[in-house]
């Protein structure tokens, strides 16, 4: 007798999840809900990954700063804070970065150059032996890298800005837009970003060079480094400092994207760019936004 009752109440208790329950509404009426049709009817929206190619094209954007010192960005390292990637320890972990990168294995290679760099010229005679005491990132990392992988073609694909060619079609029309432009417009975070650079620049030297590569290229990096551009003279009234940076480093990158379309010759390439850490952040913002390609994170090799 014991057991029927304990089975009746279990049965009872089963009946009862999915019977339809009350509670009061907002208005103080009772409402009819059915716990079961509330599961049933939920909504499963597809990826809209689900409506692209599975497979796309790698690119592994290498971020760097320029290892010969040219001088020509906007912040300067000091002497102080220099190193030299022909002399240990710096020559050595130069040789641990680029075996770290060859683990993406690339089969095209990219750099920041443009036509009358000659790198096809400049490619071959490294091949030949000559370059190889540059400090300059085109021949330590990329032209190694290519030479090491056997791939015997560099592609340069650096590109003006609009800002530039407008300037020399039409440098009147451009003055109508950006003349009035004031590039001392207050910039709130300047004291954050130069303490920033300062440190970028110490790290450098202090750590070890895949450890900053990593700490450069990570996806904070590159939001901050793009922040920069989004203080000071971008704030300008009329919207001319939006307008400049649209048509000058936000168009100069997004020709840069555009040439590597154009190297592109199917989803099976694996594209290695080595940029100015600069041009990483909105590479990185075209390329995940593309549904044509796969950013790869420089610190997942």
């Amino acid at each position: 007798m014991r057991r029927i009752i304990i089975t009746t109440l279990v049965i009872f208790s089963l009946i009862s999840c999915i019977e339809k329950t009350t509670h009061e509404s907002s208005n103080g009426k009772a409402e009819i809900l059915n716990t079961e049709e509330k599961v049933t009817n939920k909504t499963i929206f597809k990826s809209p990954s689900e409506f692209f190619p599975k497979e796309k094209t790698q690119v592994l954007v290498v971020g760097t700063f320029h290892m010969d010192y040219p001088g020509l960005d906007e912040h300067k390292t000091t002497n102080e804070d220099k190193i030299d990637v022909l002399k240990d320890p710096k020559k050595a972990e130069v040789n641990e970065l680029v075996d770290y990168i060859k683990k993406f294995n690339p089969t095209k290679i990219a750099i920041e150059a443009g036509p009358s760099w000659s790198a096809t010229k400049k490619m071959n005679e490294y091949i030949a032996g000559k370059h190889r005491d540059s400090r300059d990132e085109r021949f330590q990392i990329a032209m190694r890298i290519a030479n090491e992988l056997k791939l015997d073609t560099i592609y340069s694909v650096n590109s003006r800005a609009l800002s530039n060619d407008w300037y020399v079609k039409d440098s009147i029309s451009l003055g109508k837009i950006i003349g009035d432009l004031n590039w001392d417009y207050k910039n709130t975070m300047e004291g954050n970003y130069k303490e920033w650079y300062a440190y970028n620049d110490k790290m450098t030297k202090e750590s070890n060079l895949l450890d900053y590569f990593k700490y450069m290229n990570s996806p904070e990096s590159h939001q901050y480094g793009y922040g920069s551009y989004l203080d000071g003279w971008f704030k300008n009234e009329n919207n001319q400092g939006a307008d400049y940076l649209t048509i000058w480093w936000y168009n100069r990158n997004a020709r840069i994207f555009r040439n590597i379309i154009g190297i592109t010759e199917s989803a099976k390439d694996r594209i290695m760019v080595l940029m100015g850490n600069g041009h990483a952040a909105i590479l990185r913002q075209l390329i995940e936004a593309s549904p044509e390609y796969d950013f790869v994170e420089f610190n997942s090799l």
